[in-house]
């Protein structure tokens, strides 16, 4: 008997696979990059937190913690290695970035606005909600 195999049969009677699979934890921006820039983290006193990882208010958006899966709308993140400035100035850059993407692959309604103004698919294909006229866009890879 393999590995996994134990693992299912120890855990039939509790959760099926696709529940462990759900149960995954989804990475906030500071762990997915490793930056080191959240509270606590080795950088955060010597070279400055992160605003992403203590905005409270935006504290459960995508299902982060703070800012951390909302990190493009939050300005002053350091991102590509300088500090990035508001929304408007890097949404395009964070579209370069795989932690966007991840975050839109596994969110169905992605929220990518810091007003809620452009909302996502479950594939990263932006949608307005009336307020404003948003263009489509897909992944790179599709």
């Amino acid at each position: 008997m393999t590995e996994s195999m134990i693992f299912y049969i120890l855990h039939t009677a509790k959760e099926s696979p696709g529940e462990i699979m759900k149960s995954d934890p989804k990475y906030n921006c500071w762990e997915y990059m490793r930056c080191e820039r959240q509270p606590g983290g080795k950088l955060h006193n010597t070279d400055g937190g992160c605003p992403a990882a203590i905005d409270g208010m935006s504290d459960g958006i995508n299902n982060g913690n703070n800012g951390g899966r909302f990190c493009w709308a939050i300005s002053g993140t350091f991102c590509f290695g300088e500090v990035q400035g508001n929304y408007a100035k890097k949404i395009q850059g964070c579209m370069d970035c795989d932690f966007f993407w991840l975050v839109a692959d596994e969110e169905d309604d992605l929220t990518l606005s810091a007003n809620g103004l452009c909302d996502t698919n479950r594939k990263g294909k932006m949608s307005s909600n009336g307020n404003i006229l948003a263009s489509g866009v897909t992944s790179p890879d599709q």
